[in-house]
């Protein structure tokens, strides 16, 4: 089964879903087939922060402060309110009325979806999935699995959307997130033996993340295992002259190590395919 083959399968079941909801990516809503996102500025910023809090409560005070920010006009409730019959009427569309999606709290407001209509929330539980595979050994499951995850994004998180003070932490928490479950899916390739397969998609991360101690040594550990060791030891040079030219320090110990044993061409790193990488 191919990655490709596997991502088109769980998208062809997220497709029928009545209602789906996107934050990874340009802000997404689709109800019964139909993009129905709000255009106006308020309401999309509104619907992003109840998408990105899917299934969880958003008090009415976290959505003032959403949308306007430490000065709220004196009439914020009761336009919060509007912005909310807005969305609802957005979901209360032909042939079925799922307004009742977004429910109304004591304190506020949740928008309810299923786990696997919110690609936030189908990111989570792949990369679960994922990272439970590569702790029990299994670098081809976890590979795969991995790389679902990384599938449902389609650009950098909200990207169409201003970011307010709440939503803005998510944003960054997500990116922080897929950068992980990146730099572990690289790592199952590698344990794989996908060296060679790797040295694109590492040589532009490097430039895209050029100070990520982790994936410059994901790129020197392809490039050793791909017969090219001045290169991997050049990869090391160029990072150590960033790292000390924007803060000082040098790179991580591991990294040095790392370093240390591609230029001495230590039989160590020769291990086989399907071993962890140093």
């Amino acid at each position: 089964m191919t990655r490709a083959g596997t991502v088109g399968r769980h998208g062809a079941e997220v497709a029928e879903l009545p209602l789906r909801v996107g934050v990874l990516g340009p802000l997404s809503l689709v109800v019964d087939g139909h993009q129905r996102t709000p255009s106006a500025p308020k309401p999309r910023q509104l619907l992003a922060l109840l998408a990105l809090n899917a299934n969880r409560t958003v008090r009415a005070s976290e959505c003032v402060a959403e949308l306007w920010g430490a000065c709220p006009p004196k009439t914020a409730i009761s336009t919060l309110q509007t912005y909310v019959l807005y969305i609802r009427q957005v979901l209360r569309t032909a042939p079925a009325d799922h307004s009742h999606r977004l429910i109304t709290r004591s304190q506020g407001y949740q928008l309810d979806v299923a786990p696997r209509a919110c690609d936030r929330l189908a990111f989570e539980y792949l990369a679960r999935r994922g990272r439970a595979a590569r702790a029990a050994g299994d670098p081809a499951r976890a590979s795969a699995l991995l790389g679902q995850a990384l599938a449902l994004w389609r650009g950098p998180a909200l990207a169409d959307v201003p970011p307010g003070p709440l939503s803005s932490v998510h944003v960054v928490e997500l990116e922080e997130a897929r950068t992980g479950v990146l730099e572990q899916r690289i790592e199952a390739d590698l344990r794989l033996g996908r060296h060679h397969q790797l040295l694109d998609e590492l040589a532009v991360l490097t430039s895209r993340h050029p100070l990520n101690e982790n994936i410059h040594a994901q790129y020197m550990v392809a490039l050793y295992h791909s017969g090219r060791r001045l290169a991997a030891l050049d990869v090391f040079h160029r990072l150590r002259c960033r790292l000390g030219g924007s803060f000082g320090i040098e790179p991580v110990p591991r990294l040095r190590r790392l370093y240390e044993a591609i230029d001495a061409d230590d039989p160590a790193l020769r291990a086989p395919a399907g071993t962890a990488a140093p």
